[in-house]
Parts: structure tokens; C-alpha cells; sequence
């Protein structure tokens, strides 16, 4: 199972621009992996791994992997080879509903029609199991929103990512430097103008683009790792560095320490090429 969810996961982040496609267009066997949207395997029908965020799937014909749902019902009436797992939905089996692997939820308790089969067991699972669909769904919804804000940024200043790309290349510890005394004098000059009757629109101000800042900052390191890697397009280069970069914050304890880091480089990439600009 967990292998599956980690391939649906890479698959997404891989595939983003791909990912809201309707799921009827997919191939004969291969996996279907949705945002939003519901999935039908049809009767005649063969599938791999289902994968699907926020929507509803029902299976006629055969899925030869699992079936993962986050938000939505699973209606069986063929076979799943697999495992079939469900968070926030129900899931129901027909008379010739037929589950080889484990049938796990989360909310609400399947209901099996007389006739159908299940091979595996038929558990509730525990708090740490939820944990993990939890984060996986948390990364995937911060991932693409971040492929969003960055794809945003380079189609309105493409040149823009590529100066960046050259700060990078020829200042990348100055850049650390600058990033790591502005991420903490930042809000600490928010905070300190809020105190004066004439600094609390500027404090203001400065509190409430803290976080949109270092989104960008963030997506900044993104596209400078990516860009180290693939010298084409800028937003290939952007998607592989966003999803290197992402699959390393998922690392424990350490993962934390990469994101923040992250931030902190961006922040300085910015700040250094927005200096180079204007010298």
C-alpha cells in the first residue's frame, strides 16, 4: 500500500499540469491518479493503482493494483487485486464486489452487499496510519500550490527566474548570507515599526507579505536547484527542482531543516539579484 500511495505521490508532483484530466482518457491498464474528479473503471476495463484526492470511484471492471480515495466514495461491482483505502467516504460493495487485498477505512464502516468478497481484512486504521495519509495529502496540496505560484512568476517575468538562475551561479553563499539576517530582520522591523504611530501602516505591511514572501522565496530555491540540474526550459527546470526539493522536506526531523533553508536561500536570491539589477 505504501508503496503505491509513494508512486501516486511522485506521479502527481511529476505530472501536475496532467493531473485534473479526466480519467477516461487514461490507457487500458495504466494508473489513475485525480485531484478532483471521479474515476470509472468500466466493465471490460483494466486498471493499475487508483489514486484520487477529492472524488468518488466506481469499479466494474478490474483494478490490478490498490484503490487509495482521500475524500470521496468507492462503489466496487468488479474486482481490486489490491488493497482498497478509504479516509473521508464510504465504500460499498455490490454483490460481485470482490476485494483480494485488505478493505481499510477511516470514517465511515463499508457496507458489503451479501455475495461480495473480501480476500483480506476488513480494519479501521489507527491514528498513525491517518497521520501518514494525512502529510502525503498535505504535500501534495502544498506542492501544487507552489507549482502554481512559481509557473505564475515565470510566465509574467521569465527573465526575471533567469537572473536569479545567474545570482545563484555566482553568488549562492552570499545570497545564503543576506537570506539568513532578512528572514529574521524582517518581521523583527515589522514588529519594532508597529510600536510607532507613524511605522504601523509600514509594520503592517511588512507582517502581511511575511508569508507570501517567503512563498516566493521558497519557489525561488526551487527553480535555482532546478535550474542546476536541467539547463532548457525554465519550467521543467522549476518542476524538477520543486520536486526534488519537496521530497527531501518529507525526510524526518531533517525535512523541516531543508524547508526552512530553502526559504532562506530563496529569500536571498531575490534580495541579491534585485541588488545586481540595480547596480
Amino acid at each position: 500500500m505504501r508503496q503505491s500511495l509513494l508512486a501516486a505521490l511522485l506521479a502527481i508532483c511529476c505530472l501536475v499540469p496532467a493531473a485534473t484530466a479526466s480519467a477516461d482518457a487514461t490507457s487500458d491498464g495504466d494508473d489513475r491518479i485525480i485531484l478532483v474528479g471521479s474515476v470509472l473503471v468500466d466493465r471490460d476495463e483494466t486498471a493499475g493503482d487508483v489514486f484520487v484526492l477529492d472524488g468518488d470511484v466506481t469499479v466494474r471492471g478490474t483494478v490490478t493494483g490498490d484503490v487509495v480515495v482521500v475524500d470521496g466514495d468507492v462503489t466496487i461491482r468488479g474486482t481490486v487485486e489490491g488493497d482498497v483505502y478509504t479516509v473521508a467516504g464510504l465504500a460499498t460493495l455490490g454483490r460481485a464486489g470482490r476485494v483480494q487485498g485488505d478493505l481499510v477505512y477511516a470514517d465511515e464502516e463499508p457496507v458489503q452487499t451479501p455475495g461480495s468478497q473480501v480476500g483480506g481484512d476488513v480494519e479501521k486504521f489507527d491514528i498513525g496510519e491517518a497521520g501518514i495519509l494525512g502529510a502525503i495529502g498535505a504535500f501534495i496540496a502544498i506542492t501544487i500550490s507552489m507549482f502554481l505560484l512559481g509557473l505564475l512568476l515565470l510566465l509574467l517575468a521569465p527573465r526575471a527566474g533567469d537572473a536569479v538562475a545567474r545570482t545563484a551561479k555566482a553568488k549562492s553563499l552570499v545570497s545564503f548570507g543576506v537570506g539568513l539576517l532578512a528572514f529574521f530582520l524582517i518581521p523583527i522591523v515589522a514588529v519594532a515599526a508597529l510600536f510607532t504611530v507613524v511605522g504601523i501602516p509600514l509594520g503592517l505591511i511588512l507582517l502581511l507579505l511575511v508569508i507570501p514572501l517567503y512563498a516566493i522565496s521558497y519557489v525561488t530555491a526551487a527553480f535555482a536547484l532546478g535550474r542546476r540540474i536541467l539547463k532548457g526550459a525554465r519550467i521543467l527546470a522549476f518542476l524538477a527542482g520543486l520536486v526534488i526539493l519537496g521530497l527531501l522536506t518529507l525526510i524526518p526531523i531533517a525535512g523541516g531543516l531543508i524547508g526552512f533553508l530553502a526559504v532562506v536561500y530563496g529569500l536571498g536570491l531575490l534580495l541579491m539579484t534585485l541588488f545586481r539589477a540595480r547596480s
